[in-house]
Formats: C-alpha cells, sequence, structure tokens
C-alpha cells in the first residue's frame, strides 16, 4: 500500500553519500603545540578545548570565539559524518545559532515545515499546527540533513580568528586536575600533550572521554530497533511530518516519513527488538521495504542505519575541570527531534557561564549551575522520550490494544488527541525559579521565567525593522518599557528602552510579555528571562543579576 500523495516519477541524479564524503572531507594539519612538545617536552597550555566537531562541540567553539575567547576543537575523524542522522532542528535552536550567524543559509537550505498528521492504518487520526501565530524570525522547524548543518558550522569557524580546529586529533588518555585538565592526543605524526583549563566533552554517545573518567550511563534501553533510511525521489508529498501507527505496508509497526532537501526523503520504520542489524541494513532487505511503503521502486538509497532508544544519562554534567555536553552527557529517542536541539541548548547554557569564569566575573561555583539547569532539562528529555517510546512500542498486547483505542478516539474527542504521542516535539526548557526570583507581581502572556523570552517584531527609531532577539545583547539585557522617566544605565548590562529607541508598533512584545509602562525584564546571556518587575528599581534589577552570575546580592 503507497503512502498517501505517492508519485511514480523517478528519481534524478545527485550527489550520493559517497560524493559528499569526498566533498566534506579535510585534512590533516600539523599544530604549533605538536612542535613545542616535541622540542620541550612541555605540553601547549589553552584556556579552553573542545573534544569532538559535531553540532554540539562546535556550537560551543564559535559561542566563545565570538565573546572573544580562543578554543581548540579536536576532533579524531577528517569529515563530515555520512547520512541525515539529526534532521529536525527547532526553532529555538535556529535562534540560537542565528546569534551566531549561522541560521540563515540553514534555514535557505531546509525545508521548513510545521504541520504533523498521525495515521492508524490508512486514516488520519488527527494533524496538528506547531507555530500558529506569526511574529516570529525563525520557523518552528526546519528539516536539514546534519552533514549540512555541519558544513555551515565548519565555513563559519573558519571566519573566526579565535578557534583552532585540528581533524585526526584523538584524545587517547585524560588527567583531570585540580587546576586544569591534561591530554594526550594521537594524531597520524605521533602522539603529543595539551593542557586545558576546561575540557568541553562534545563527543557523542559513544564518548570516549566520558569512559576515561569512568563514567557511566544510567536509564533504560529499549529493545526494539529502527530502519532509517535516506531515500532519495521526487513525489509530491507536502512538507509535513507523517507518522504511521500500524500502516497496512507495514503491519504491527510503525513508521515516520519527512521532506528533506534534494529531493531526499527520511523513512523510519519500527522492526520489533528481534532485528538483526547487519541482515537488516542489506539493501537487498531495505529496498523491497521502502518499495511496499512507497508504492513504486523509482527511488534510490542514499543512506541506512538501524538504531535502538535509549534515554540514559551520567548523574553529574560537570567534572572538575571536565563539561559534557549534548550526547555524551545525555541520550533520548529520535522520535521528539530532542537529541541535537538538546545539545545545543547545553552549549548555550554552558558558553556564558564559562565566559564570565574565564573572565574572572563569576566563580567557578557557577558552572555548577549548568549542571543544575541541563541535567533539569536531560530529565524533561528523558521523561518525554521515554513516554513517546510506550506509546510507538507498546510492550504487551494489552498495552497495544489500549494504545489504539486512544488512536480511534483521537479522530473525534480532543482528550484523546492529547493522549496520542507519536514523539513530543523539542521545546526548550524553562528552568525553575527559586524563590527569589519568583514574581512578586502578576504576570501573563507567554514569556515565563526560566524560560527563553518570545521574539517578537520591533521597529527601530530610524523606521527600519528589527526583532526582539536581534536587540539583546551578548551580555545581560535588561528591557525597560518607556513611562516617560528613563532609568540609568544598569551596570553589568545592556539598558533597552521599549518606546524609547525600538518600537513595539504591532503589539506582540505587549502581548507576550505583558507589557505595561514601566515594566522592566531581566535577560540573560542565553536569552532566558532571569526576573520581571512592574517598576524599575535599580537595586533589585542588580541583585537578579547578581543572582544569574551565582553571586549573593548585597542589597542597601
Amino acid at each position: 500500500m503507497a503512502a498517501p500523495g505517492a508519485t511514480g516519477s523517478a528519481a534524478p541524479a545527485g550527489m550520493g553519500a559517497g560524493a559528499r564524503k569526498a566533498l566534506y572531507q579535510f585534512g590533516y594539519a600539523r599544530s604549533i603545540d605538536q612542535d613545542v612538545f616535541a622540542a620541550t617536552g612541555a605540553p601547549a597550555r589553552h584556556a579552553v578545548v573542545v573534544v569532538g566537531a559535531g553540532p554540539v562541540g562546535m556550537t560551543v567553539a564559535i559561542d566563545l570565539a565570538m565573546r572573544g575567547n580562543e578554543v581548540v576543537i579536536l576532533d579524531d575523524a577528517d569529515r563530515i559524518g555520512e547520512g541525515s542522522r539529526a534532521i529536525c532542528f527547532a526553532q529555538r535552536t535556529l535562534e540560537i545559532w542565528d546569534r551566531l550567524g549561522v541560521a540563515r543559509p540553514m534555514v535557505d537550505k531546509g525545508v521548513t515545515w510545521q504541520v504533523g498528521k498521525n495515521f492508524l492504518h490508512d486514516d488520519l487520526v488527527y494533524q496538528f499546527d506547531l507555530l500558529p501565530e506569526d511574529g516570529h524570525k525563525m520557523p518552528a522547524f526546519i528539516n536539514l540533513q546534519q552533514y549540512y548543518a555541519e558544513l555551515y558550522l565548519v565555513e563559519r569557524i573558519a571566519e573566526l580568528p579565535g578557534v583552532d580546529l585540528r581533524w585526526r586529533n584523538k584524545v587517547t588518555a585524560i588527567d583531570n586536575r585540580p587546576d586544569g585538565v591534561r591530554l594526550t592526543v594521537e594524531t597520524p605524526e605521533g602522539a603529543y600533550d595539551i593542557d586545558a583549563d576546561w575540557l568541553i566533552a562534545c563527543d557523542g554517545a559513544k564518548s570516549p572521554v566520558r569512559d576515561m573518567l569512568g563514567l557511566e550511563f544510567r536509564g533504560e534501553v529499549f529493545d526494539d530497533r529502527f530502519l532509517i533510511a535516506d531515500v532519495k525521489m521526487t513525489a509530491d508529498f507536502p512538507a509535513e511530518r507523517w507518522f504511521w501507527f500500524d500502516p497496512p505496508f507495514h503491519a504491527g509497526q510503525s513508521a515516520l516519513l519527512h521532506k528533506q532537501p534534494d529531493d531526499v526523503w527520511r523513512i523510519d520504520l519500527q522492526l520489533g527488538p528481534e532485528a538483526d542489524p547487519e541482515v537488516e541494513q542489506k539493501p537487498e532487505n531495505v529496498v523491497p521495504r521502502i518499495e511496499r511503503m512507497l508504492g513504486h521502486r523509482n527511488f534510490e538509497l542514499e543512506w541506512v542505519s538501524l538504531y535502538s532508544f535509549q534515554c540514559r544519562r551520567i548523574d553529574r554534567f560537570v567534572h572538575g575541570h571536565v563539561v559534557f555536553c549534548g550526547d555524551s552527557a545525555h541520550q533520548v529517542s529520535p522520535f521528539g527531534a530532542r537529541g541535537a536541539n538538546s545539545g545545543v541548548q547545553d552549549a548555550e547554557n554552558l558558553v556564558w557561564k564559562l565566559d564570565l569564569v574565564l573572565k574572572g566575573e563569576a566563580d567557578a561555583a557557577l558552572m555548577e549551575s549548568y549542571d543544575a539547569e541541563r541535567s533539569f532539562a536531560a530529565d524533561e528529555n528523558i521523561g518525554h522520550s521515554t513516554r513517546s517510546t510506550d506509546f510507538i512500542a507498546p510492550k504487551t498486547p494489552m498495552e497495544r490494544t489500549l494504545r489504539n483505542a486512544v488512536l480511534n478516539l483521537a479522530s473525534r474527542t480532543q482528550f484523546a488527541r492529547k493522549m496520542v504521542n507519536s514523539g513530543r516535539l523539542s521545546m526548550p526548557a524553562t528552568y525553575p525559579a527559586d524563590l527569589a526570583t519568583a514574581d512578586a507581581e502578576p504576570f501573563s502572556g507567554s514569556a515565563r521565567l526560566g524560560a527563553p523570552v518570545p521574539d517578537a517584531p520591533l521597529r527601530k527609531a530610524d523606521g527600519s525593522d528589527t526583532w526582539l532577539l536581534d536587540e539583546l545583547a551578548d551580555g545581560f539585557t535588561v528591557l525597560h518599557v518607556a513611562n516617560g522617566t528613563a532609568p540609568n544605565a544598569v551596570d553589568g548590562a545592556d539598558l533597552r528602552i521599549i518606546g524609547g529607541e525600538i518600537f513595539d508598533e504591532t503589539g506582540q512584545f505587549r502581548r507576550r510579555f505583558d507589557a505595561t509602562p514601566g515594566a522592566t525584564y531581566v535577560i540573560r546571556p542565553d536569552q532566558h528571562l532571569a526576573a520581571r518587575f512592574r517598576h524599575f528599581e535599580a537595586q533589585k534589577v542588580a541583585d537578579a543579576i547578581a543572582r544569574a552570575k551565582g553571586r549573593v546580592p548585597v542589597t542597601v
């Protein structure tokens, strides 16, 4: 049975995985650190060394470099990885990358989507719209092969003088010391040692750094295996997320279809716990499955892999001067797009805090707030991912019967639709606010304490258009709604006046922030809302900034 909307038109010839590998392959280059070590036996010392040149590691490096820091990235490969892997990038991740100057080529290349559809057998259960409101610079989601995202990040790094990206530099030993970390690095020309004030481990789910420190994942590994395939073809499917429960073309299992750039389609097929990875990845076994789904053979396989659900994390993300980010710290199922997105949001949370520590504006103890906040986010993602897995792959016949009853009801009732779970799609974490930062006065709107602030269209005094997020500083920002008396400058923050230098002509800012004359908002460097007040009071604003920096405020 063909998927709805399938066509039989032949796939055009295009760049296959082998061509991409050659195009995105990078050469090894000897570093000056190797010469120094060979000549003196003394390791060079760097403020920050990042292990892993994936999306998370490169995001960390770019953000640090844009804040004036020098960073070394070590990666044991010499190329961008094959296959689409992470393809679904959420609005918050795009906003982060936009701040780093890399989102525009991603959005231009990617497939923008916001509608998802869930099917039971051949029947549409219901559809949803992820971003029904306007007034956001970035779309709700784009689909973009990870190799493209990595390529744009590599190109951005090449524009920055502060990042030294070293390919074919494999970390083989780590000595985590009280004042930093010593690494042994293997290269095609032999090994050398380097020292780092801080080591950021972004080396993936199989993290060698994690293994070297003897750290273990804790959580749940699910038995079901899933086939993932990139298929090149022309088709008139819309740019939507389609998920099937028990479809006729793959009875008793689930299936997922996503559109990617270059006429490439991502297909996920549940295979069950007994699937043999080596056997199932052979083209003679993959092709018939895809053919049954599409109803034709006019497609070309670009990449095939198998995976199983894992919902796990390490107990702590900070171990002395070693900090874990992304998949090296936590793993979730691919359904819901919570892996790469949460990793990039790890990076965003980490970098501004590490930057303050490196510059002596905060104590190293501030890094504990990274562990606390991103552990909270990881637990939230793992909870969503576990519930998705239980719904997608019921463990017993009774659970399957109950699941299908919910799906049947969902086509007719609103309450059942809320119970359907084909992967709760990635949302940024709202960090718990302590009593000191809780609202003393009520606020409504979509801006929430502890969450990233929502974007809004604004107008500059010169008449040009801008966006709220573009107007925020790299450090702390204090937003004040004009009420006739402009506050004095705020120490340690950039002060922006809504109605004085930027204007809310559409009313989107007012509605989203419940903004009234005199209202004041303290926004962290990662664009999360730290505090808000109905009226500007300099001491309260200063105290909020001090708390965000990990300091006890001194109230006078």
